[in-house]
């Protein structure tokens, strides 16, 4: 897997430099957002949006990262790409917290960071000269859009890096995790038919999902599956019990984060006595993807491998 963090060195460049490139347009939801130069005190929002961020190498024009230590915990590798970086707010950030840091751009998503018709968004930020590129993902709660694809992790770490003036990497990065897919999936064993699979993420007198719009529906199909939620006309979002008895999922994908840990969620599901016709409870077929996996992000194609080695067990 070529998931590398970029040296901090690789991200100088001199100003002269960024600003060769300018201005340029990017698509972010549905608004064309113009940059004049890079952004320099940039703030991104959850684990998996900086991720993002690290991976290409644009540390040094971050003033930090928030929605992090809330709900979620960062792995070595992600402790080793923030460890100069403050983390400006545990969950969403105020727009004080913004202006405090002096922002100059925010990295978010729709229920990644900001909520329609709340305090931060792209409008409102507009006012303090802070703009905003959105998670493309999310922006199905503003919306219409395709349904969930690679293309919409492609599509982010594309457009970052035209708004960093850092394309050619960018497009490598794209490109190598286009060619790695390809290969594994090339190595893949025919199955007769998709499995079908229940994401869940959260929650026990309703579970919590992912619907056709989230990233799991793609990652799902690259291994192989199929989102048993696939009709469901939204990202992630709760549902109700009976839909997952009723339609039978071969294989269950736990997200695992938060104080609720995989193994409880596991156990939960094993000692329902409702959910003991479940094929996937039945036989035990539980794949344990980590939320940095599950959302948009660099580790994507890591989770279809996973994911791919489970439906063929």
């Amino acid at each position: 897997m070529r998931f590398v963090f970029a040296l901090a060195a690789l991200a100088a460049v001199s100003s002269s430099a960024l600003a060769a490139g300018y201005p340029v347009t990017v698509q972010s939801c549905n608004r064309d957002v113009t940059f004049d130069s890079a952004p320099q005190r940039a703030v991104s929002n959850d684990v998996n949006l900086t991720e993002m961020m690290l991976a290409l190498g644009l540390s040094d024009h971050m003033a930090g990262y928030t929605g992090v230590s809330s709900w979620k915990t960062l792995d070595e590798k992600l402790r080793e790409g923030v460890a100069e970086l403050p983390e400006l707010s545990p969950e969403y950030p105020s727009k004080e917290v913004l202006l405090g840091a002096d922002a100059d751009f925010y990295f978010a998503g729709w229920n990644y960071g900001m909520r329609v018709g709340g305090e931060v968004t792209p409008e409102t930020l507009a006012a303090f000269d802070i703009a905003v590129y959105e998670l493309t993902e999310s922006c199905i709660h503003i919306m219409d859009k395709p349904k969930a694809s690679m293309d919409d992790l492609y599509n982010d770490l594309l457009n970052l890096g035209a708004i960093f003036d850092v394309s050619d990497r960018a497009t490598a990065l794209v490109d190598g995790y286009m060619a790695d897919l390809a290969d594994f999936q090339a190595t893949l064993p025919t199955l007769e038919a998709p499995v079908p699979v229940f994401v869940y993420d959260s929650g026990e007198d309703k579970p919590f999902t992912a619907g056709r719009f989230a990233i799991p529906t793609a990652l799902i199909e690259a291994a192989g599956g199929s989102n048993i939620m696939d009709d469901v006309q939204s990202s992630w979002v709760e549902i109700g019990w009976e839909p997952v008895i009723e339609r039978n999922p071969e294989v269950i994908v736990i997200v695992n984060y938060g104080d609720v840990t995989a193994e409880q969620k596991i156990d939960f599901m094993r000692s329902n006595p409702a959910f003991a016709s479940i094929p996937a409870v039945a036989n035990d077929r539980f794949v344990v993807l980590e939320y940095v996996e599950a959302t948009p992000g660099p580790r994507n194609i890591e989770a279809v491998t996973r994911l791919a080695a489970a439906f063929r067990e």
